[in-house]
């Protein structure tokens, strides 16, 4: 079935209504020129290590179970990573960790992810990104992250009934998810919690219902992790205590 390039992610967004239905939404999506242009051209150009793989080349919707208590948000996928393989943290340095903490922790079934049909299963995770499609140099514009902000919003509210913690790995993912999170029907504290590793806010639910637990993590960049701002033992013990906050563990 041939679906019509999404223009406005805001209609699309608020149409689906499970995540199977929005995560094919957000595969269509061409809100942005400059972003459109850049993931394309990457899966043109390519790097030499892949030149005889087809790139993805399309925005990358979230991964893991729709009922899943813990959310894990980043930035946005790596031109050569998640831009290559149709997967989110998926065949770069980053997702090595990430993915080789969260087996380790029990919550996937498999420590590596190289491809979006490896046969990874993560257990009671669900992974997204504020930004769905990778930018120049890892930094999109405020535009468009309030352009892509529907999708990651919409996402949040379909994941209410079960989402109890929410860990934003690194500033730009904390930034992100504080208006999304109130648009998905959570009180923000006053003053806005500011960013750091280790941080831990509790944000009640607008309508009664359970709270939300926040976490942030610094990003499993290699800048971060080359350099010891993030160790591995670091990221185990902050993803296991949002685990058990979850009630994973």
């Amino acid at each position: 079935m041939e679906h019509p390039p999404v223009v406005d992610p805001a209609p699309a967004a608020e149409a689906a209504r499970t995540l199977a239905e929005l995560d094919e939404q957000v595969v269509h999506c061409r809100a942005c020129p400059r972003l459109v242009a850049w993931r394309e051209e990457a899966a043109r150009t390519k790097r030499r290590a892949y030149l005889d793989q087809e790139y993805w080349a399309r925005p990358i919707p979230g991964f893991g179970p729709a009922d899943a208590p813990l959310a894990l948000v980043g930035l946005a996928p790596a031109a050569h990573g998640g831009n290559r393989t149709g997967r989110i943290f998926t065949g770069d340095p980053s997702g090595d960790l990430l993915y080789a903490t969260l087996h380790r922790l029990g919550l996937a079934n498999q420590p590596h992810s190289t491809w979006r049909d490896d046969g990874l299963r993560l257990h009671g995770v669900r992974i997204t990104d504020p930004v769905r499609c990778c930018p120049p140099d890892n930094k999109p514009t405020p535009g468009e992250r309030d352009t892509c902000r529907p999708w990651i919003v919409r996402e949040l509210l379909l994941m209410r009934p079960t989402l109890r913690a929410v860990v934003a790995l690194g500033g730009f993912a904390w930034q992100a998810l504080l208006p999304a999170l109130a648009a998905a029907g959570w009180q923000l504290p006053r003053p806005r919690p500011a960013f750091t590793h280790g941080a831990h806010a509790v944000l009640p639910a607008t309508d009664g219902g359970p709270p939300l637990h926040l976490y942030g993590c610094f990003h499993v960049s290699p800048r971060n992790t080359y350099t010891g701002r993030l160790t591995p033992a670091m990221l185990a013990d902050l993803l296991a205590e949002a685990a058990t906050t979850a009630g994973l563990r």
